[in-house]
């Protein structure tokens, strides 16, 4: 009687984690299918739209800072403690998959992500009343002022960042209540 094919499986290989690399899995503490989920993809989101509004903001707003004012500021400082946050979070959820489930059924994740998105309507709000009331008559009379445009695109798009931690607050909320 002939036996079939033996299968050996290596622990913490096949299929759980790590980067393929031609015939094994390289970083195995890396579990990329995070980015999969969709608390992955939210955060990635919130990472690539508050990368892409903080790099414009400073680009193009930097030099105006002191003629648009306090508003200014309190974009940037939005924009910057929400990414390092949003970072932190999604570093922890590629390293740790126990840390997903366990931030996710905390309170932290829904507060946070709460607490980002009125950080984000009220400082948008806030520039967007600024670049319309000091930048706007500039752009008019000024030809190829980019700061207005620019900064225009600012305020719009952490809008639109504001909705998406609300969004992720929600979320986060449901898994909190255990209704996900």
């Amino acid at each position: 009687m002939m036996r079939g094919p033996t299968i050996v499986t290596m622990p913490g290989g096949g299929g759980q984690g790590g980067i393929p690399c031609c015939f094994c899995r390289c970083c195995t503490c890396i579990q990329l299918q995070v980015l999969k989920t969709q608390d992955g993809v939210l955060k990635l989101a919130e990472i690539i739209v508050g990368l892409f509004c903080q790099t414009l903001a400073v680009n193009f707003g930097s030099s105006y800072s002191s003629t648009i004012g306090t508003s200014y500021q309190s974009f940037l400082s939005t924009a910057s403690w929400c990414l390092l946050t949003s970072f932190l979070l999604l570093l922890n959820y590629l390293f740790s998959q126990k840390s997903l489930h366990l931030l996710k059924s905390s309170l932290f994740e829904t507060l946070f992500n709460s607490i980002a998105a009125l950080s984000y309507f009220g400082s948008c709000s806030y520039l967007g009343w600024a670049v319309y009331t000091v930048l706007k008559p500039m752009f008019v009379v000024t030809p190829f002022f980019q700061v207005y445009p620019a900064m225009s695109a600012v305020y719009f798009m952490g809008t639109v960042l504001g909705f998406i931690y609300a969004y992720d607050a929600y979320k986060s909320y449901q898994h909190f209540k255990g209704f996900r």
